[in-house]
Protein backbone atom coordinates (compact mmCIF):
# COMPACT_ATOMS: atom_id res chain seq x y z
CA UNK A 1 0.00 0.00 0.00
CA UNK A 2 2.98 2.57 0.49
CA UNK A 3 4.31 1.77 -3.00
CA UNK A 4 0.43 2.90 -4.01
CA UNK A 5 -0.27 6.32 -1.86
CA UNK A 6 3.41 7.04 -2.79
CA UNK A 7 2.79 6.81 -7.24
CA UNK A 8 -0.16 8.58 -6.47
CA UNK A 9 1.36 11.49 -4.18
CA UNK A 10 3.57 11.92 -6.68
CA UNK A 11 1.89 11.44 -10.25
CA UNK A 12 -0.36 14.29 -8.08
CA UNK A 13 2.48 16.45 -7.42
CA UNK A 14 2.01 18.79 -10.41
CA UNK A 15 -1.08 19.44 -10.06
CA UNK A 16 -0.70 19.78 -6.10
CA UNK A 17 1.40 22.62 -6.75
CA UNK A 18 -0.85 24.21 -8.99
CA UNK A 19 -3.24 24.20 -6.02
CA UNK A 20 -0.90 25.29 -3.75
CA UNK A 21 0.15 28.16 -5.82
CA UNK A 22 -3.45 29.45 -6.34
CA UNK A 23 -4.39 29.19 -2.48
CA UNK A 24 -1.20 31.33 -2.05
CA UNK A 25 -1.99 34.02 -4.43
CA UNK A 26 -5.44 34.39 -2.92
CA UNK A 27 -5.30 34.53 0.49
CA UNK A 28 -8.20 35.37 2.75
CA UNK A 29 -8.07 36.23 6.45
CA UNK A 30 -10.14 34.08 8.90
CA UNK A 31 -13.61 34.17 8.73
CA UNK A 32 -13.75 35.29 5.59
CA UNK A 33 -12.33 32.37 3.48
CA UNK A 34 -15.60 31.79 1.53
CA UNK A 35 -13.48 31.66 -2.36
CA UNK A 36 -10.90 29.05 -0.74
CA UNK A 37 -13.56 27.21 0.54
CA UNK A 38 -15.49 26.95 -2.63
CA UNK A 39 -11.90 26.14 -4.49
CA UNK A 40 -11.90 23.65 -1.70
CA UNK A 41 -15.33 22.12 -2.14
CA UNK A 42 -14.88 21.69 -6.04
CA UNK A 43 -11.93 19.66 -5.00
CA UNK A 44 -13.77 17.60 -2.97
CA UNK A 45 -16.19 17.34 -5.15
CA UNK A 46 -14.24 16.01 -8.11
CA UNK A 47 -12.51 13.26 -6.29
CA UNK A 48 -15.55 11.74 -5.25
CA UNK A 49 -15.86 12.63 -2.00
CA UNK A 50 -19.33 13.67 -0.05
CA UNK A 51 -19.16 17.38 0.60
CA UNK A 52 -20.47 19.66 3.06
CA UNK A 53 -20.14 23.51 2.63
CA UNK A 54 -20.79 26.44 5.58
CA UNK A 55 -19.71 23.97 8.37
CA UNK A 56 -18.15 26.20 10.97
CA UNK A 57 -19.25 29.01 8.78
CA UNK A 58 -16.72 28.80 7.01
CA UNK A 59 -15.57 25.62 6.58
CA UNK A 60 -15.80 22.26 4.51
CA UNK A 61 -16.34 19.47 4.98
CA UNK A 62 -15.38 16.24 2.87
CA UNK A 63 -16.54 12.41 3.65
CA UNK A 64 -15.00 9.57 1.84
CA UNK A 65 -17.16 6.34 2.95
CA UNK A 66 -15.75 3.56 2.01
CA UNK A 67 -17.68 0.92 4.73
CA UNK A 68 -21.61 1.41 6.13
CA UNK A 69 -20.29 -1.58 8.60
CA UNK A 70 -18.34 1.07 10.90
CA UNK A 71 -20.40 4.86 11.44
CA UNK A 72 -17.21 6.21 12.91
CA UNK A 73 -14.48 7.77 11.30
CA UNK A 74 -10.86 9.21 11.59
CA UNK A 75 -10.54 13.11 10.95
CA UNK A 76 -7.83 14.68 9.25
CA UNK A 77 -7.83 18.22 9.97
CA UNK A 78 -5.75 21.43 7.85
CA UNK A 79 -6.82 24.90 8.18
CA UNK A 80 -7.11 27.23 5.67
CA UNK A 81 -7.11 31.19 7.01
CA UNK A 82 -3.97 33.47 6.00
CA UNK A 83 -2.55 36.45 7.91
CA UNK A 84 -2.67 40.16 7.84
CA UNK A 85 0.78 40.35 6.96
CA UNK A 86 1.89 42.69 3.25
CA UNK A 87 3.86 39.54 1.68
CA UNK A 88 7.61 40.06 0.55
CA UNK A 89 8.65 37.15 -0.89
CA UNK A 90 8.63 38.62 -4.77
CA UNK A 91 7.39 34.87 -5.64
CA UNK A 92 5.40 34.75 -8.84
CA UNK A 93 2.76 33.96 -7.29
CA UNK A 94 3.01 35.77 -4.28
CA UNK A 95 -0.13 36.88 -2.45
CA UNK A 96 -2.65 39.51 -5.19
CA UNK A 97 -4.27 40.53 -1.95
CA UNK A 98 -2.74 43.52 -0.51
CA UNK A 99 -1.58 43.20 3.35
CA UNK A 100 -2.90 39.18 3.00
CA UNK A 101 -0.58 36.41 2.87
CA UNK A 102 -0.15 32.64 3.90
CA UNK A 103 2.95 33.64 6.07
CA UNK A 104 1.72 30.40 8.54
CA UNK A 105 1.45 27.78 5.74
CA UNK A 106 -2.21 26.83 5.62
CA UNK A 107 -1.92 27.29 1.83
CA UNK A 108 0.19 23.57 2.20
CA UNK A 109 -2.03 22.20 4.80
CA UNK A 110 -4.85 23.12 2.73
CA UNK A 111 -2.93 21.50 -0.49
CA UNK A 112 -1.85 18.29 2.32
CA UNK A 113 -5.34 17.99 3.04
CA UNK A 114 -6.65 17.94 -0.70
CA UNK A 115 -3.94 16.07 -1.87
CA UNK A 116 -4.57 13.11 1.29
CA UNK A 117 -8.45 13.04 0.28
CA UNK A 118 -7.56 12.84 -3.68
CA UNK A 119 -5.18 10.00 -2.98
CA UNK A 120 -7.25 8.00 -0.25
CA UNK A 121 -10.60 8.45 -2.58
CA UNK A 122 -8.25 6.25 -5.04
CA UNK A 123 -7.17 3.54 -2.88
CA UNK A 124 -10.98 2.59 -2.41
CA UNK A 125 -11.97 -0.30 0.07
CA UNK A 126 -8.45 -1.16 0.28
CA UNK A 127 -8.81 1.67 3.05
CA UNK A 128 -10.55 -0.37 5.57
CA UNK A 129 -12.51 2.73 7.24
CA UNK A 130 -13.93 5.87 6.87
CA UNK A 131 -12.54 9.28 7.01
CA UNK A 132 -13.63 12.86 7.24
CA UNK A 133 -11.68 15.81 6.19
CA UNK A 134 -12.26 18.77 8.27
CA UNK A 135 -10.91 22.33 6.01
CA UNK A 136 -11.19 24.46 8.96
CA UNK A 137 -11.48 28.74 9.30
CA UNK A 138 -10.03 30.65 11.55
CA UNK A 139 -7.58 29.09 13.09
CA UNK A 140 -5.43 32.54 13.37
CA UNK A 141 -8.33 33.94 15.51
CA UNK A 142 -8.22 30.39 17.53
CA UNK A 143 -12.13 30.41 16.88
CA UNK A 144 -12.39 28.03 14.15
CA UNK A 145 -12.05 24.87 15.87
CA UNK A 146 -14.87 25.51 18.68
CA UNK A 147 -17.19 26.51 15.44
CA UNK A 148 -17.05 23.34 13.90
CA UNK A 149 -16.92 21.55 17.05
CA UNK A 150 -20.52 23.46 17.72
CA UNK A 151 -21.53 22.17 14.04
CA UNK A 152 -21.14 18.94 14.71
CA UNK A 153 -17.63 18.26 12.30
CA UNK A 154 -16.43 15.64 14.78
CA UNK A 155 -19.79 13.85 15.21
CA UNK A 156 -18.87 10.31 15.14
CA UNK A 157 -15.80 10.48 14.75
CA UNK A 158 -13.05 8.21 16.76
CA UNK A 159 -10.01 10.04 16.18
CA UNK A 160 -8.27 12.92 14.39
CA UNK A 161 -5.13 13.97 13.10
CA UNK A 162 -2.95 17.47 12.03
CA UNK A 163 -0.30 18.64 10.31
CA UNK A 164 1.49 22.11 10.77
CA UNK A 165 4.68 23.37 8.76
CA UNK A 166 7.94 23.70 10.44
CA UNK A 167 10.59 25.83 8.77
CA UNK A 168 13.20 24.48 10.78
CA UNK A 169 12.93 21.26 9.53
CA UNK A 170 13.98 20.63 6.28
CA UNK A 171 12.06 19.62 3.50
CA UNK A 172 11.71 15.51 3.06
CA UNK A 173 11.55 15.14 6.69
CA UNK A 174 9.07 15.31 9.67
CA UNK A 175 8.60 16.04 13.11
CA UNK A 176 7.03 14.46 15.82
CA UNK A 177 6.26 15.30 19.73
CA UNK A 178 4.92 12.72 22.31
CA UNK A 179 2.92 14.97 24.62
CA UNK A 180 2.59 18.49 24.92
CA UNK A 181 3.13 20.03 21.14
CA UNK A 182 2.16 23.43 21.83
CA UNK A 183 0.92 25.91 24.73
CA UNK A 184 -1.94 27.14 26.19
CA UNK A 185 -3.13 30.58 24.87
CA UNK A 186 -4.90 33.51 26.96
CA UNK A 187 -5.60 37.42 26.04
CA UNK A 188 -5.06 39.27 29.37
CA UNK A 189 -5.99 43.37 29.49
CA UNK A 190 -5.04 45.63 32.03
CA UNK A 191 -6.53 49.33 32.97
CA UNK A 192 -4.84 51.46 34.81
CA UNK A 193 -6.84 54.23 36.06
CA UNK A 194 -5.03 57.16 37.28
CA UNK A 195 -5.39 61.40 37.88
CA UNK A 196 -5.44 63.28 34.93
CA UNK A 197 -3.30 66.46 35.38
CA UNK A 198 -0.84 69.13 33.52
CA UNK A 199 2.64 67.52 32.35
CA UNK A 200 4.79 70.54 34.63
CA UNK A 201 3.22 69.27 37.85
CA UNK A 202 3.01 65.33 38.02
CA UNK A 203 3.05 65.48 41.82
CA UNK A 204 -0.47 66.65 41.20
CA UNK A 205 -1.63 63.96 39.43
CA UNK A 206 -1.62 60.29 39.16
CA UNK A 207 0.40 59.22 35.84
CA UNK A 208 -1.60 55.78 34.40
CA UNK A 209 1.72 55.68 31.71
CA UNK A 210 4.52 55.70 34.12
CA UNK A 211 2.29 53.04 36.65
CA UNK A 212 1.16 50.92 33.41
CA UNK A 213 5.59 51.01 32.90
CA UNK A 214 5.74 49.52 36.51
CA UNK A 215 3.30 47.15 36.18
CA UNK A 216 4.90 45.11 32.72
CA UNK A 217 8.44 45.62 34.55
CA UNK A 218 6.69 44.20 37.45
CA UNK A 219 5.23 41.40 35.61
CA UNK A 220 8.55 40.22 33.87
CA UNK A 221 10.50 39.67 36.68
CA UNK A 222 8.22 38.83 38.88
CA UNK A 223 8.02 35.51 36.04
CA UNK A 224 11.43 35.04 36.52
CA UNK A 225 11.85 35.05 40.40
CA UNK A 226 7.76 33.56 41.09
CA UNK A 227 7.50 31.15 38.43
CA UNK A 228 8.77 27.64 38.70
CA UNK A 229 11.72 27.73 35.50
CA UNK A 230 10.87 23.99 34.31
CA UNK A 231 7.09 25.24 33.52
CA UNK A 232 7.57 28.12 31.80
CA UNK A 233 5.35 30.84 31.04
CA UNK A 234 5.61 33.74 28.53
CA UNK A 235 3.57 37.35 29.33
CA UNK A 236 3.74 39.75 25.99
CA UNK A 237 2.27 42.75 26.00
CA UNK A 238 1.76 43.58 22.80
CA UNK A 239 -0.61 46.97 22.50
CA UNK A 240 -0.74 49.88 24.96
CA UNK A 241 -3.28 52.76 24.51
CA UNK A 242 -3.23 55.80 26.30
CA UNK A 243 -2.69 59.26 26.65
CA UNK A 244 -4.41 62.32 25.42
CA UNK A 245 -1.65 65.20 24.56
CA UNK A 246 2.24 65.77 25.01
CA UNK A 247 1.82 67.80 28.08
CA UNK A 248 -1.38 66.03 29.58
CA UNK A 249 -0.56 63.47 32.45
CA UNK A 250 -2.75 60.33 31.55
CA UNK A 251 -5.49 58.97 33.44
CA UNK A 252 -6.12 56.27 31.54
CA UNK A 253 -3.93 53.17 29.93
CA UNK A 254 -5.18 49.90 28.15
CA UNK A 255 -2.49 47.15 28.08
CA UNK A 256 -3.49 44.43 26.06
CA UNK A 257 -1.32 41.30 25.73
CA UNK A 258 -1.20 37.07 25.25
CA UNK A 259 0.04 34.47 28.22
CA UNK A 260 1.21 31.49 26.96
CA UNK A 261 1.90 28.09 29.69
CA UNK A 262 2.22 24.59 29.11
CA UNK A 263 1.06 22.91 32.09
CA UNK A 264 -2.75 23.45 33.45
CA UNK A 265 -1.73 24.02 36.73
CA UNK A 266 0.27 27.03 36.30
CA UNK A 267 -2.31 27.71 33.46
CA UNK A 268 -5.00 28.01 37.04
CA UNK A 269 -2.88 30.51 38.69
CA UNK A 270 -1.91 32.90 36.43
CA UNK A 271 -5.21 35.26 36.57
CA UNK A 272 -5.25 35.62 40.37
CA UNK A 273 -1.55 35.80 40.44
CA UNK A 274 -1.04 38.82 37.70
CA UNK A 275 -4.01 40.41 39.79
CA UNK A 276 -2.19 40.62 42.78
CA UNK A 277 1.05 42.07 41.27
CA UNK A 278 -0.99 44.85 38.66
CA UNK A 279 -2.90 45.60 42.42
CA UNK A 280 0.32 45.74 44.25
CA UNK A 281 1.78 48.36 41.99
CA UNK A 282 -1.38 50.46 41.49
CA UNK A 283 -1.89 50.62 45.45
CA UNK A 284 1.64 51.90 45.63
CA UNK A 285 0.98 54.85 43.52
CA UNK A 286 -2.59 55.49 44.23
CA UNK A 287 -4.11 54.11 41.29
CA UNK A 288 -7.23 52.03 40.35
CA UNK A 289 -6.79 49.00 37.60
CA UNK A 290 -9.02 46.53 36.41
CA UNK A 291 -7.48 43.05 35.20
CA UNK A 292 -9.40 40.80 32.14
CA UNK A 293 -7.82 37.62 31.78
CA UNK A 294 -9.96 35.45 29.14
CA UNK A 295 -8.93 31.81 28.56
CA UNK A 296 -7.98 30.75 25.11
CA UNK A 297 -7.52 27.87 24.08
CA UNK A 298 -5.53 25.17 25.25
CA UNK A 299 -2.18 23.38 24.76
CA UNK A 300 -2.33 20.50 22.15
CA UNK A 301 -1.37 17.37 24.21
CA UNK A 302 -0.64 14.59 21.59
CA UNK A 303 -1.89 11.35 22.11
CA UNK A 304 0.96 8.47 22.43
CA UNK A 305 -0.66 6.18 20.09
CA UNK A 306 -1.75 8.10 17.20
CA UNK A 307 2.09 9.81 17.56
CA UNK A 308 3.41 6.41 17.68
CA UNK A 309 1.44 5.97 14.61
CA UNK A 310 2.70 9.16 12.58
CA UNK A 311 6.00 7.88 13.42
CA UNK A 312 5.70 4.69 12.34
CA UNK A 313 4.54 5.97 8.93
CA UNK A 314 7.25 8.40 8.37
CA UNK A 315 10.10 6.09 9.25
CA UNK A 316 8.12 3.31 7.17
CA UNK A 317 7.86 6.17 4.52
CA UNK A 318 11.45 7.84 4.49
CA UNK A 319 13.53 6.05 7.10
CA UNK A 320 14.18 6.95 10.35
CA UNK A 321 16.87 9.80 9.71
CA UNK A 322 14.15 11.45 8.02
CA UNK A 323 11.74 11.56 10.82
CA UNK A 324 12.97 13.72 14.42
CA UNK A 325 11.67 13.22 17.77
CA UNK A 326 10.80 16.89 19.01
CA UNK A 327 12.71 17.20 22.28
CA UNK A 328 10.67 20.22 23.45
CA UNK A 329 6.87 21.87 22.44
CA UNK A 330 6.44 25.43 21.37
CA UNK A 331 4.96 28.16 23.33
CA UNK A 332 2.84 28.98 19.80
CA UNK A 333 -0.46 28.07 20.16
CA UNK A 334 -3.24 25.53 18.22
CA UNK A 335 -7.04 25.72 17.97
CA UNK A 336 -6.21 21.75 17.16
CA UNK A 337 -6.66 21.63 20.97
CA UNK A 338 -9.80 22.42 20.78
CA UNK A 339 -10.89 19.07 19.04
CA UNK A 340 -8.63 17.21 21.53
CA UNK A 341 -10.77 17.95 24.26
CA UNK A 342 -13.53 15.62 22.39
CA UNK A 343 -11.08 13.06 20.55
CA UNK A 344 -7.64 11.85 21.13
CA UNK A 345 -5.69 12.76 18.17
CA UNK A 346 -1.85 13.74 17.37
CA UNK A 347 -0.53 16.48 14.98
CA UNK A 348 3.01 15.76 13.44
CA UNK A 349 5.29 18.66 12.00
CA UNK A 350 5.89 19.06 8.43
CA UNK A 351 9.58 19.97 7.24
CA UNK A 352 9.46 22.99 4.69
CA UNK A 353 12.86 24.53 4.78
CA UNK A 354 14.91 24.98 1.91
CA UNK A 355 17.80 22.15 3.21
CA UNK A 356 20.38 24.60 1.11
CA UNK A 357 19.72 27.96 2.96
CA UNK A 358 21.21 29.39 5.65
CA UNK A 359 18.25 31.10 6.70
CA UNK A 360 14.54 29.80 6.25
CA UNK A 361 12.30 32.66 7.88
CA UNK A 362 9.89 31.94 10.76
CA UNK A 363 6.06 31.67 10.20
CA UNK A 364 4.70 34.86 10.45
CA UNK A 365 7.49 36.46 8.61
CA UNK A 366 6.55 38.76 5.56
CA UNK A 367 9.52 36.61 3.64
CA UNK A 368 8.43 33.17 4.65
CA UNK A 369 8.57 30.92 1.99
CA UNK A 370 8.18 27.17 1.98
CA UNK A 371 10.22 24.16 -0.07
CA UNK A 372 6.96 22.74 -1.85
CA UNK A 373 8.40 19.60 -2.57
CA UNK A 374 7.30 18.99 1.30
CA UNK A 375 3.67 18.81 -0.25
CA UNK A 376 4.12 15.10 -1.26
CA UNK A 377 6.30 14.81 2.22
CA UNK A 378 3.33 15.49 3.49
CA UNK A 379 0.44 13.73 1.38
CA UNK A 380 2.27 10.45 1.55
CA UNK A 381 2.57 10.59 5.51
CA UNK A 382 -0.85 11.86 6.37
CA UNK A 383 -2.26 8.98 4.03
CA UNK A 384 -0.41 6.45 5.01
CA UNK A 385 -0.89 6.91 8.29
CA UNK A 386 -4.92 6.77 7.71
CA UNK A 387 -4.14 3.63 6.26
CA UNK A 388 -1.92 1.91 9.02
CA UNK A 389 -4.81 3.46 11.60
CA UNK A 390 -7.59 1.04 10.23
CA UNK A 391 -5.31 -1.66 10.01
CA UNK A 392 -5.30 -1.94 14.47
Amino acid sequence: MLTRIKELATKLAPRLIEIRRHIHSHPELSGQEYQTAAFVAGVLSSSGLRVQEGVGKTGVVGELQVTEKNHNFLAIRTDMDALPIQECTGLEYASRTEGVMHACGHDIHTTVGLGTAMVLSQVGEELGGNVRFLFQPAEEIAQGASWMVADGAIKDVSAILGIHVFPSIPAGSIGVRYGALTAAADDLEIVIIGESGHGARPHEAVDAIWIAAQVISALQQAISRTQNPLRPVVLTIGKITGGRAPNVIADKVQLLGTVRSLHPETRAQLPNWIEKIVANVCHSYGARYQVNYRQGVPGVYNDYGLTQLFQAAGEEAWTSDRVQVLPEPSLGAEDFSVYLEQVPGSMFRLGVGYPERIINHPLHHPEFEVDESAIVTGVVTMAYAAYKYFLK
